[in-house]
């Protein structure tokens, strides 16, 4: 009687163990990591991240959360239906000066697994910034809009890399 209950006992880990969902059972994403490129000191810079729902449930975010202080997220608050892409968006304050690495963690309705995801690049001061291409400059700071903040000009093209199926890719302008 024993050996019945410990087996059963067992089994019963065994599936709840492998039952559970991962991220990618329920999102894709388009990127998890968003170059942004050469980004303006003072002027915030914003990546989008696209989500896909590939399960056939709706899919919410429950949260989308910075690891510091100088990110901030918005993100999709709405369920994301099955086949339908939702969005988080992140963006950097550029106060200083210097390359920058920053994560956010995304967390799914029912879905134990904590997803990261990155933007980076490299904050350019403005005297810099505004010698850089004296051509490109202007598109550069029109892109830049703190209304609209994304990178730059530049960052909002993909490169053959992400066409290549890599993981880094450049920013998403937000529209």
């Amino acid at each position: 009687m024993k050996k019945i209950i410990f087996s059963l006992a067992a089994l019963t880990i065994a599936f709840v163990s492998f039952g559970q969902k991962k991220a990618a059972d329920v999102a894709k994403f388009n990127a998890e990591t968003i170059e942004m490129g050469k980004v303006k000191q003072g002027v915030p810079a914003t990546a989008k991240f696209l989500i896909v729902n590939v399960s056939n449930e709706p899919l919410l975010i429950e949260q989308a959360n910075p690891t510091c202080g100088c990110t901030i997220s918005d993100y999709t608050k709405t369920p994301i239906e099955p086949g339908k892409s939702g969005y988080i968006n992140a963006t950097y304050n550029a106060a200083g000066v210097g390359h920058f690495d920053k994560h956010l963690t995304v967390k799914f309705q029912g879905v134990d697994e904590l997803k990261s995801i990155t933007i980076s690049g490299d904050v350019i001061s403005a005297e810099e910034f505004d010698k850089m291409a004296p051509a490109a400059a202007p598109a550069m700071v029109k892109a830049m809009d703190p209304v609209k903040p994304v990178a730059t000009a530049a960052a909002a093209q993909t490169t053959k890399a992400t066409k290549k199926g890599k993981k880094a890719k450049k920013a998403t302008p937000v529209k």
